[in-house]
């Protein structure tokens, strides 16, 4: 079988399945791992598939909640990257906000093995809490509310209430969407209006996207692009659309 002809099938079975992994292909099309490999880096580059952990899955929706733990697989060490960079800007005595998602996951990694310390850290994420619970010198916060299963994370009317009466020096919002002409954006309406409390009590806003979600216009606008001083995002994005965001007084920051 030539390599497009084959190429073509597993797309189609990422389409039909909604993903695919190196064993799958290795297995099916009787080929090696490498150019396993090899063929879902032609198909993402491409933009046919993204690459996870081990495989590849189907383009996502941007309207669509996906799992907490689908995403993690997806553009991983992107989020890694971007995560070590977000808690480079951190200092002793910081209090922070850290929104629910994958990428701010990888930022309270990287507080937990920088040891920086003390910091005081308010979330709303399960996968937060349970990261930096037990660490030595953080003040934790949990705020509470409606389980957003999805994403294991509290939203709704009582989260909203704890917050406008806390007060943060960053918050480091994660988003699903995120377009210079419209503004940042997430598929769950209660997150959204969360994420705008979050966005007001603190004094210091830094978005982490993985270039996957520039471009993109989520179902709920969570604020304008200048709600933020910066963005932290991965070396995939076109020039031109940092260029849009940076006329706009954004600070981008590529890794």
């Amino acid at each position: 079988m030539l390599g497009e002809e084959r190429r073509q099938k597993i797309q189609e079975v990422i389409e039909e399945s909604g993903r695919i992994t190196i064993e799958d292909i290795v297995g099916k099309f009787k080929v090696s791992a490498v150019t396993a490999r090899a063929d879902l880096d032609v198909l993402a580059e491409r933009g046919d598939v993204l690459r996870s952990h081990g495989g590849a899955v189907r383009q996502l929706n941007p309207v669509v909640d996906y799992p907490l733990r689908f995403k993690e697989t997806i553009h991983h060490a992107e989020k890694a990257r971007i995560g070590h960079a977000a808690a480079q800007l951190l200092k002793p005595h910081h209090t922070i906000i850290l929104d629910s998602g994958t990428t701010t996951a990888q930022i309270a990694k990287q507080i937990k093995a920088a040891r920086i310390r003390p910091l005081t850290v308010i979330t709303n994420a399960l996968n937060i809490a349970y990261e930096l619970s037990e660490t030595e010198g953080i003040s934790f916060i949990m705020i509470g509310g409606i389980l957003r299963r999805a994403s294991s994370s509290f939203v709704g009317p009582q989260a909203e209430r704890m917050l406008r009466d806390l007060h943060a020096d960053h918050l480091f919002l994660a988003v699903d969407g995120l377009h210079p002409d419209v503004g940042f954006s997430t598929p769950d309406i209660l997150e959204a209006q969360l994420n705008n409390v979050m966005i007001r009590v603190s004094n210091e806003v830094t978005v982490v996207a993985d270039a996957s979600k520039f471009g993109r216009r989520s179902l709920s606008l969570i604020g304008k692009i200048e709600c933020a001083q910066r963005i932290i995002t991965d070396r995939r994005v076109e020039e031109e659309t940092a260029g849009a965001l940076r006329a706009k007084g954004v600070d981008v920051v590529v890794v």
